[in-house]
């Protein structure tokens, strides 16, 4: 998931800079003290003890993931080395530095050649993200899934996207409970009754793709299981709506009117994205309702991922640049699917 950087967002409506400055803001690439004050927001639950209301709330009977400091810590970027990611294995450009390539205004459209280049590297992220989700059960630390994820992709001749990118330190993102995105996989074991969402991306052929699921750990209670169901639902909705011709605003509508239905509120502040040769590129695929202009045509591929959360879609960002957990506590859950556009319809190329 990630948030554009137009060249054109001087020239957006007013509410549309303020809703990617936000955007901006949960990259670590602006602040907007009016709009984001993630460190306030943290002190302040901090203050308030959401530590020891971590198992029980209004929301189900979970723990709740806070951070243990408030000392920023975003990780530097740093190359992988050769015992690492070993010299055969194909890296994007941003390897070395951490820094993404420049957004291309136009969107990409892929010929038949290329359309099995992202084939081959999305059944590489399918295929991680199964093994990481037959790891799933308490006891084991979500440090364990990344490394063993990370040994699949690269035995598959594959890079995994996420390391290095922008300095992330790890190969996969693990989401668990009230953690919205980008959590960076650690030495925390997985307990009964948590749910964590592992997004893995993997680079192939000069090509990346992408994908994301929610995995319940153990006996997760009712209202934790409905939440999952609803933003798998959202997305599988979204997915049978796309073709040739359809508006990309859409998307944004089918998965708002699905969550409203059920209670749930959808995460305006990360979005799907443009996937190919660039990690992230356009066109944006926002979950809510939206105005975006553009249409799907064949040769076009995106991800689609919302995030449906139980109370407030809110996000705070952690001191360590990356995580982000809902600003109430209430729990969120994603799925994700690349997908390509065709004469006939739409491609799920993660399924």
């Amino acid at each position: 998931m990630l948030t554009r950087i137009g060249l054109n967002l001087l020239q957006r409506p007013l509410n549309r800079q303020i809703r990617q400055v936000q955007q901006l803001a949960i990259r670590g690439l602006a602040t907007s003290s009016s709009v984001y004050q993630p460190r306030n927001n943290l002190r302040s639950a901090l203050r308030h003890g959401q530590q020891s209301l971590g198992d029980t709330s209004k929301f189900g009977q979970y723990r709740r993931i806070i951070p243990v400091s408030l000392v920023a810590a975003k990780p530097r970027p740093h190359e992988p080395s050769l015992s690492r990611v070993p010299a055969h294995i194909s890296r994007p450009a941003y390897a070395k530095t951490g820094t993404p390539p420049t957004w291309e205004t136009e969107i990409p459209i892929l010929d038949p050649g290329e359309a099995e280049c992202l084939r081959a590297a999305s059944e590489v992220a399918r295929d991680a993200l199964a093994l990481g989700g037959s790891m799933v059960r308490a006891g084991v630390t979500t440090e364990a899934i990344d490394d063993e994820v990370h040994k699949f992709i690269i035995s598959r001749d594959a890079y995994p996207s996420c390391l290095n990118y922008m300095g992330f330190p790890r190969s996969i993102c693990t989401s668990i409970n009230n953690v919205i995105a980008h959590g960076i996989p650690g030495q925390r074991p997985l307990e009964d009754g948590d749910f964590v969402n592992i997004d893995i991306t993997a680079f192939k052929q000069g090509f990346h793709g992408d994908t994301s699921a929610t995995f319940a750990v153990g006996q997760v209670d009712a209202q934790g299981l409905a939440l999952m169901d609803a933003t798998r639902e959202s997305l599988e909705l979204a997915i049978q709506a796309c073709g040739p011709g359809v508006l990309l605003a859409t998307i944004g509508e089918i998965i708002s009117v699905h969550a409203e239905a059920l209670g749930y509120s959808v995460s305006q502040e990360l979005t799907g994205h443009g996937i190919g040769r660039c990690f992230h590129q356009n066109p944006l695929i926002y979950h809510h309702y939206n105005e975006e202009p553009g249409e799907m045509v064949p040769g076009m591929a995106f991800t689609i991922e919302p995030i449906l959360c139980q109370g407030v879609a809110t996000g705070v960002q952690w001191p360590d640049g990356w995580t982000i957990t809902t600003t109430d506590g209430g729990r969120s859950a994603q799925f994700e699917h690349t997908v390509l556009i065709t004469d006939e319809g739409v491609e799920v190329l993660t399924a």
